[in-house]
Order: structure tokens, then sequence, then C-alpha cells
């Protein structure tokens, strides 16, 4: 299986496939950081980045904007001094597509480059 970070996100609509329990028995290993929780219902996953300070986790958010508005998936961002916390999810299938877990790995990919 081709990684994570090397998949482009595919378009959605109401009537695209929730990942299944298998494929994500398959593609959770490739984020083991990252946990699923419900919020409302609807499952996300989530995951919080610690920094040495506010302008480094400003700098993480831009990034991980930046790469969701290029692949056209766009995560909940919360910025404080220090860290931020990340919840992806898609909108349009009240819960979690390939596209999250794609962009779970890149924001893990994104992260590695502040370290």
């Amino acid at each position: 299986m081709e990684t994570l970070t090397k998949q482009k996100c595919t378009a959605c609509n109401k009537d695209a496939p929730r990942v299944t329990p298998e494929e994500e028995a398959q593609l959770k290993p490739q984020i083991p950081d990252w946990q699923i929780v419900e919020v409302e219902g609807i499952p996300h996953l989530t995951r919080t980045y610690k920094f040495p300070d506010f302008q480094t986790a400003l700098n993480f958010t831009n990034r991980v904007g930046e790469i969701a508005e290029a692949e056209g998936h766009h995560p909940a961002l919360l910025t404080e001094w220090g860290k931020v916390k990340v919840s992806w999810w898609t909108h349009a299938i009240s819960g979690l597509h390939k596209n999250d877990f794609i962009m779970a790995a890149k924001t893990d990919e994104i992260a590695a480059q502040f370290t």
C-alpha cells in the first residue's frame, strides 16, 4: 500500500464512502499518534502538537492551512501558546474518509519539520 503522505485527496460528496473498520485498521498504523474521538456523534481524527512558543505554533498552523487549501480538505485548528490541536473529519459524510487519514499523515510530516 502506498504511504498516506504520497496520496492526494479525492473530491467528496454526501454519497462518498466512510472508512470501514477494516480500512481504519490498515490506515491507523500510519498515523499512530492520532486519536479517533467522537464530537457530537461524529468521529474525528485529533492530535495536539506542542511547540516552544506561540510563533512556532502559528507558523505550523499556517503550513497546515496551506496544504489543506492545496488539497481542498480543511481541518479544525485551535492555535494556542505552545500548542496546536488539529482535527480532521469529512463534513459531507459526517464521518471519516480516507482523505482524513491522508491529511493527518501530511500534518505529521509538516510537524516533523518543526522539531
